[in-house]
This record gives structure tokens, C-alpha cells and sequence, in this order.
């Protein structure tokens, strides 16, 4: 038995900051709204091309967190093209960043770190 790919993260918040979550990874992070079935509890599926890497789930009773889910989610990453144009949309947006360059092996390799709006961190990784 192995793990065979990356499938799906979710975040779970009350309506009104889902709806702020949603916007934050289409507007910032440039991921599309896509089918999800009908389940009973409301909720979006963003994807990154064809696979749905984020499901968003409203959560009403947020006093109550499930068993095996307490929050140390730290942060996700993307890998990303066109830097330049990336930093211009975020400070269109008025979105903070800290910018990360690194050599790795005579190759740049920058990272742009954002928060969502419920607090998890964000990375973009771009290779130039």
C-alpha cells in the first residue's frame, strides 16, 4: 500500500469567511470554482486546472471541532509561473507578502508567502 498523489486540502469555516476564503484562492491564488455533488452541507470545490485541490465546507458549530481535526494546518504550496506579473497582482489586491530567494544550485528559486483569510499559510514557489 502506498500513497499514489496529492489529492485534496479542506477548510472548514462559518459562512460569512468561507465566502471570504473562496474569494481569497480565486481572486489571489487564481484557482477556479468547479462542480461538487450535491452533499448536504454547503460548500465549493476549487480547482487548479482539472483536479479539485480545495473543498471549502461551511461549519456551523465550530465549538465542536471533530475528533481527529485541531488546526495545525500550517501552511500549503503552489508551484507558479510569471513572478513579476504574481507580485503585481498582490499589491493590486493590497495583499501582504514576504519574498523568499534562495540559490539552489546556481537556479533562483523564489517564495512568496500569503496568509488566507483564515489564517493558513500560503506558499508560491517559482523557478526561474
Amino acid at each position: 500500500m502506498s500513497v499514489l498523489a496529492f489529492n485534496h486540502f479542506n477548510i472548514r469555516a462559518p459562512k460569512p469567511v468561507l465566502e471570504q476564503v473562496k474569494h481569497f484562492y480565486l481572486e489571489v491564488i487564481g484557482l477556479t470554482e468547479g462542480f461538487r455533488p450535491d452533499v448536504p452541507i454547503h460548500g465549493y470545490w476549487l480547482y487548479l486546472k482539472d483536479l479539485p485541490v480545495l473543498h471549502l465546507m461551511e461549519w456551523r458549530d465550530i465549538a465542536k471541532a471533530p475528533k481527529y481535526e485541531k488546526g495545525y494546518l500550517d501552511h500549503v504550496a503552489f508551484s507558479c509561473g510569471d513572478l513579476e506579473n504574481f507580485i503585481i497582482k498582490l499589491n493590486n489586491l493590497g495583499v501582504a507578502y514576504t519574498r523568499r530567494d534562495f540559490n539552489l544550485s546556481g537556479d533562483v528559486f523564489t517564495q512568496l508567502e500569503v496568509t488566507d483569510p483564515v489564517g493558513n499559510g500560503v506558499e508560491l514557489n517559482f523557478s526561474q
